[in-house]
């Protein structure tokens, strides 16, 4: 398996064809301006300033200041304003100011000569004194947490029954192991084509059902081991290269497929009305808050694709009114607006979605529907 993330803070957005049409709406408690710190995101940012975060290239299509508004570096300083009736942001980078000092060595910076430095540390006959050249290497703040979602790119994955029924199996293994490690040779049932070198093997995990339905809707599988076929056959003879954990009998094997993940997302609503649940949540938590990985019942079947945000709205309880004509009659409460999810890697039919707000203690179960 391939996994490569790209580097920097590169959005691609066309602001005449993918902005969502709706009027801004500013968050009543925005701040004048604001100062990013190492940690933020740009959609925390947006939500300082906007109810809707995704509106945020509308916001700042009008700043002149820089080329890409999208680059934005700890230590710069945003502004909020209304010019002509429209608000708008500007930004002023954190640009340090260099005097030459006396008592220390001299510090060239990367930018001194293009911004004009002319003070410079200079000996006692007043010569010149030699500088270290200083390179800063400081990286955008990126739109969301990438550390959060970055190992449920590539594994696990979520696969139909068919396609674990139809994959080929292991069956055995070379001399007398009962399992398989890493420069192990597997045996594996009816791999009869070496048009293709590269297996990934995988292991059956839990099954994803739908709440309304009771219907499988997947599979969970869970990554094992990278393999190299050597010899075609029925059985086929592979070498495992790469291992997270040890192969068993049985376990399953799919081509690896080699796919660039891009990590930077910008949120945007889904066109159409989607209304699905949180069915489950990944990495082991039992309470599910900021920054948590769920697996939402709706996929790529239904529309939902890669940066699609969904409100969540916790399920309002059942409540006893004893005080009615017709005693004890159960009256089901409203839901409550809980937080926002952004869809990451969305399947046939669920998705991996990342919780980006949580306002309230959130749960299994819980809706989500379009904005």
């Amino acid at each position: 398996m391939t996994f490569r993330s790209f580097s920097g803070f590169i959005l691609l957005l066309i602001f005449s064809s993918i902005l969502w049409a709706e009027e801004l709406q500013i968050n009543p408690s925005h701040p004048e301006q604001y100062t990013v710190v190492k940690g933020d995101t740009l959609w925390d940012i947006s939500a300082k300033f906007l109810n809707h975060p995704w509106q945020w290239p509308e916001l700042w299509k009008n700043n002149s200041q820089i080329g890409n508004p999208n680059l934005i570096y700890p230590g710069d300083t945003i502004y909020f304003s209304i010019v002509n009736g429209k608000a708008q942001l500007s930004l002023s980078r954190n640009e340090p100011t260099y005097l030459a000092k006396s008592n220390g060595p001299c510090i060239l910076k990367e930018d001194n000569l293009k911004k004009g430095r002319t003070e410079f540390i200079t000996s006692e006959d007043g010569k010149l004194l030699p500088c270290i050249r200083e390179t800063d290497v400081k990286e955008a703040i990126s739109m969301i947490p990438s550390n959060a979602i970055a190992k449920y790119l590539t594994s696990p994955k979520v696969v139909s029954e068919n396609e674990l029924n139809d994959s080929p199996y292991v069956i055995g293994f070379a001399g007398e192991h009962l399992l398989a490690g890493m420069n192990d040779k597997i045996y594996v049932r009816a791999i009869n084509s070496s048009e293709n070198l590269s297996y990934t093997a995988f292991r059956k995990g839990n099954a994803y059902v739908s709440p309304q339905t009771g219907e499988i809707l997947g599979y969970e599988a869970t990554y094992v081991a990278d393999t190299k076929l050597e010899q075609p056959g029925d059985p086929a003879t592979l070498l495992v290269t790469k291992t997270n954990n040890e192969i068993r009998m049985g376990d399953r094997l799919m081509l690896s497929a080699e796919e660039d993940f891009n990590l930077n997302y910008f949120p945007k609503p889904p066109d159409e009305k989607i209304v699905g649940n949180i069915i489950s949540v990944l990495g082991g938590v039992s309470q599910i808050g900021q920054y948590n990985v769920v697996v939402i019942d709706k996929g790529i079947k239904d529309g939902i694709k890669t940066g699609h945000e969904l409100d969540i709205y916790k399920r309002g309880k059942l409540a006893r009114d004893i005080y009615t004509v017709n005693k004890d009659v159960a009256v089901k409460l409203p839901d409550e607006h809980a937080g926002k999810l952004m869809i990451f890697r969305p399947f046939e039919r669920i998705s991996y979605a990342l919780v980006m707000k949580a306002s309230q203690a959130i749960h299994v179960l819980d809706k989500v529907q379009t904005p």
